[in-house]
């Protein structure tokens, strides 16, 4: 069975995220969204260490996740493809030393050094497949032994996005076992939220 969906292989370019930001510097309602501050506060709440040494965030946008993952790492690197939207990140963690920022396209370029964390927070359905598959060879590179990838997705279809947040958890949840372990896996109304140990 074929649809267009199925046919959108390719990943959304980095131009649809910078329209959107011009249109609206918070498209999604991060700041004021009742949905949004629960769903961080389950993704903060998972996370097993009280610190972490070495912190990834793949699409940090403007900040608001970032800044309260800050509070639980010794240092994070937050990464966007655009930089309307970073710009405002890091003006909303200019009081955080600890976050860097950095304009990257994951997973055509990706950080060289290694990670105890990567979040992968709302951005994995804008993949093709198989940048996808890029992307999940690439995070368990660069994620140490022990380490731990968080994984938060809106479930909903959305026409724009070429998979679904089930269909990018399901391909991280089959690397479970030769991969990683699997320490929380939870489904709520609108979102899943998975939490991997790195063999």
């Amino acid at each position: 069975m074929s649809s267009s969906h199925d046919a959108k292989s390719a990943s959304v370019p980095p131009d649809y995220f910078e329209k959107m930001y011009a249109a609206d510097l918070d498209p999604w309602d991060f700041e004021t969204s009742e949905y949004e501050a629960k769903k961080y506060a389950a993704t903060i709440s998972v996370l097993p260490r009280s610190r972490y040494q070495s912190a990834f965030e793949i699409g940090g946008s403007i900040g608001v996740l970032t800044e309260k993952l800050a509070a639980r790492c010794q240092s994070l690197l937050s990464i966007d493809v655009s930089k309307q939207a970073q710009g405002r990140a890091i003006e909303r963690c200019r009081h955080l030393p600890q976050v860097e920022f950095s304009i990257l396209q994951v997973p055509h370029q990706y950080p060289t050094r290694t990670f105890d964390l990567t979040v992968v927070s709302e951005v994995g359905y804008y993949w093709g497949k198989q940048d996808l598959q890029t992307a999940q060879q690439k995070i368990a590179e660069h994620l140490e032994p022990g380490g731990h990838l968080l994984l938060v997705h809106w479930t909903p279809y959305v026409e724009d996005y070429p998979l679904t947040g089930d269909q990018v958890h399901e391909a991280f949840l089959q690397e479970v076992g030769t991969v990683y372990h699997s320490l929380v896996s939870r489904r709520e109304e609108r979102y899943r939220l998975d939490l991997l140990e790195r063999f």
